[in-house]
């Protein structure tokens, strides 16, 4: 009996699977968090322009109006539009 254990080593083709399938999912998660802090980080990009658009004013309380005016006024504004289906109408006959 040998007290040294015995380890088999899988085939290249295995590790090069595994090592694609690893790179996939590290890519994966990659994008996933670029997204995320791409989506999160506009906001912050709305607040810094109101900041230097804003910078004139000396006084802290007028400088937070003209902020908050300034982001009022740059809201994306998202107007739905109605739609009516082909078979109906808004009048009865």
């Amino acid at each position: 009996m040998s007290a040294r254990p015995n380890f088999a080593f899988p085939g290249s083709t295995l590790t090069v699977a595994t090592a694609a399938l690893a790179t996939v999912i590290a890519l994966g998660i990659l994008w996933g968090i670029v997204t995320l802090f791409q989506s999160r980080g506009v906001p912050m990009e709305r607040l810094v322009a109101a900041e230097h658009a804003c910078a004139q004013h000396i006084y802290l309380s007028e400088r937070q109006v003209c902020m908050n005016e300034w982001l009022a006024a740059s809201r994306p504004r998202i107007v739905a539009l109605q739609t009516r289906s082909a078979g109906t109408s808004p009048t009865k006959e």
